[in-house]
């Protein structure tokens, strides 16, 4: 097991073959996507990957990632945190093989001969987890001042009910001779 930075570029492969594990912590500052989506770069990412071929003799690579990240609650549009959790396991194959035959519950990742871009594999893998519509949890936050839900009118006992524009055809329902 590596403890460190995580290398931005590795050969998935060599790593599987020697069973290495690469842990470590990155600074969301540096996932340019990523801290598009956010309200601040603060942080860190803290990553590891499990290089390994299974009883397939498939490369496998398994990923967990954990952070917190600041994004701006839809409800409220005050910033808020959310944690961010996730697993992941690729199987790796040739570019152009076919993923038909993988195992279920992997992900097919497409590795030529260059190395794989592991920082933007982690990258893409917290965007994809990121809320679709971050808000606090209920009760928290309230609309901003200005722009509160308007309230539903109450109906007056003096409105009279409008006749059903169907109630005729209920009519023609309920009689025999129709």
């Amino acid at each position: 097991m590596l403890n460190g930075p995580i290398p931005p570029h590795v050969d998935p492969r060599k790593l599987a073959d020697r069973g290495v594990t690469l842990r470590g912590e990155l600074p969301v500052s540096s996932l340019p996507r990523l801290c598009e989506q956010l309200t601040s770069s603060e942080g860190t990412v803290k990553a590891a990957f499990e290089f390994f071929r299974n009883e397939q003799r498939l490369v496998v690579i398994r990923g967990e990632l954990d952070t917190e990240v600041q994004m701006v609650c839809q409800r409220c549009l005050e910033p808020a945190g959310f944690p961010i959790h996730g697993e992941y396991e690729y199987a790796v194959l040739w570019e152009g093989q076919s993923a038909d035959a993988l195992p279920k519950g992997y992900d097919a990742l497409e590795v030529g001969e260059e190395p794989l871009d592991l920082i933007g594999l982690l990258e893409d893998e917290l965007i994809l987890a990121l809320p679709i519509i971050p808000t606090h949890e209920p009760g928290i936050c309230h609309h901003p001042a200005g722009f509160e839900a308007p309230e539903a009118p109450e109906e007056s006992a003096d409105e009279e009910k409008r006749a059903n524009p169907f109630s005729v055809l209920a009519q023609l329902k309920r009689d025999p001779n129709v």
